[in-house]
């Protein structure tokens, strides 16, 4: 187990707990698409981090982190239903990664659910526009109210909450920050944010327990959005990694670069972390496995939506090698959806 240093991170934890031998926590990919294309039957971005007794197979406490599509059947492949999420925490309010909550937030409610806790960034703007979690809770069922399917299943069960899904969300917004904050605890873990660069309102995530550390990087991209700089990763999400045994985070192949033949806008292939350059970070931040998802181009597909992958489809091993180039000597984990990885 690595534990925050706060000299380095300015971070208020509490102490970190030493492990426990029936402790553990998992890493599991409920979604690897990157981006909105549906491809190959992967799920949208997310990924579910679970801590607990080795006894429960670290089946005591579930923190989601970002609901793409199809969320709610990879839980079920888990054996888990959107009863036993604890948190729900969002990277950023792009429909890819957030767009599977509906389905989550509405089956909690048919099965008359408890709250739950939903942390995401406060309202961010940015010419003329805002982007806002808070909104987009609590609207998330409008339509289903609108088309009085929630009227009509209240009449057969009135323990369901007369708001509908959004009656459920407990709302904790994060104000932007620079510094890595505590926003969510619950015993020996504790979850902590800070403010990246991708669009407005974007979070990093640290989840901190006696089993191990692990980081939820999102889209994350540097804070100079084109070049000349030295790296497409975050520098914040740097800070946030340093000394954490994982560090999940989304990736785009170096070879979807202006330069490289493709056809992929230049401003989105800027706003976005680069498997290169993500290994370089890992290896700065002395991270012990690299977990790459929302992968961009998707795996063994001759494009990326209608974008083509110049020389033809990818592979794992192509991640991966990007990925090394940098030097970084941890383990290098390429996502599929399940993909799991567990503490210590």
């Amino acid at each position: 187990m690595r534990c925050l240093l706060p000299a380095i991170l300015f971070l208020p934890l509490v102490a970190c707990a030493e492990p426990g031998p029936e402790q553990c926590l998992e890493v599991v990919l409920t979604g690897t698409q990157g981006g909105p294309p549906a491809v190959n039957g992967l799920a949208g971005a997310g990924t579910l981090v679970r801590y607990g007794s080795a006894e429960s197979q670290c089946n005591d406490l579930q923190l989601q982190f970002d609901v793409g599509r199809g969320t709610t059947i990879r839980l079920s492949q888990l054996g888990l239903s959107p009863n036993d999420i604890d948190a729900v925490f969002l990277t950023h309010m792009h429909s890819d990664h957030t767009e599977g909550l509906l389905g989550l937030m509405q089956l909690r409610w048919h099965y008359t659910g408890g709250p739950v806790d939903l942390v995401c960034a406060a309202d961010a703007g940015l010419n003329g526009h805002t982007l806002s979690c808070r909104s987009f809770s609590e609207h998330i069922g409008d339509a289903f109210i609108s088309a009085g399917e929630i009227a009509q299943r209240r009449e057969e069960n009135s323990l369901r909450h007369e708001d509908g899904p959004a009656g459920l969300i407990q709302l904790r917004e994060v104000a932007k920050t620079t510094a890595p904050v505590v926003v969510w605890q619950s015993g020996e873990v504790s979850v902590s944010a800070i403010t990246t660069t991708h669009i407005p309102g974007s979070l990093a995530y640290r989840v901190d327990t006696p089993a191990g550390s692990v980081v939820i990087g999102g889209d994350a991209g540097n804070e100079k959005t084109a070049p000349p700089r030295s790296s497409s990763t975050s520098e914040t999400v740097e800070a946030l990694a340093y000394g954490a045994d994982l560090l999940v985070h989304s990736a785009i192949h170096p070879i979807f670069a202006p330069d490289g033949g493709s056809t992929f806008p230049a401003p989105t292939y800027f706003r976005q972390s680069n498997a290169g350059d993500l290994g370089a970070m890992a290896k700065r931040a002395g991270v012990g496995q690299l977990v790459l998802t929302h992968l961009i181009p998707t795996l063994d597909t001759p494009s990326h939506g209608p974008f083509s992958v110049p020389g033809g489809d990818l592979d794992a091993a192509s991640f991966e090698s990007a990925a090394r180039k940098s030097g970084f000597e941890g383990r290098v984990h390429v996502g599929k959806d399940l993909l799991s990885v567990r503490l210590p």
